[in-house]
């Protein structure tokens, strides 16, 4: 591995869904900067994620969200290409996300959620969170339709 840990590897793969061999690349180029690296692998899937944007996308889940008071609930269809990624963890762990991200901030509809900050990493909108899983699952992913329902409103 010519100096490069493994770990810091496999953790950078787990993260940007790059090839073993472009993060071992990247942090190479780098010199072991995890951040350098990091940012690299991330714009990298990005670009990808772009192109994968006009590819059809047929298959999908539905998730939801009742917040804990019962009182606000969240229905989102997450859309993909294919019922493998379906039923990734990291896809579907996407769907519980954006769920609660509607039940907490209340998007007028599929635009205005994907600018906004994401509740747990400000950092980072909507869009980029997308963009992030396009990446790890190597497809195209859309947020479909979505609703939510308030007690009295």
């Amino acid at each position: 591995m010519a100096g490069i840990d493994f770990e810091l590897i496999k953790k950078l793969r787990e993260e940007t869904g790059a090839p073993v061999i472009r993060v071992k690349q990247v942090l190479e180029e780098e010199k072991g900067d995890e951040k350098k690296a990091l940012k690299i692998l991330k714009k990298e899937g990005f670009e990808k994620a772009a192109k994968r944007s006009d590819r059809e996308t047929g298959q999908g889940i539905i998730s939801t969200y009742v917040h804990h008071n019962g009182k606000v609930a969240v229905l989102v269809e997450l859309l993909c290409e294919t019922d493998f990624v379906a039923k990734n963890e990291v896809f579907r762990e996407l769907g519980d996300n954006l769920a609660q991200q509607i039940a907490a901030m209340n998007p007028k509809d599929v635009s205005d959620l994907r600018n906004q900050d994401y509740i747990r990493d400000p950092s980072q909108t909507i869009s980029d969170l997308v963009k992030a899983v396009i990446a790890k699952t190597g497809e195209n992913i859309k947020v479909g339709r979505f609703y939510r329902v308030e007690l009295g409103i």
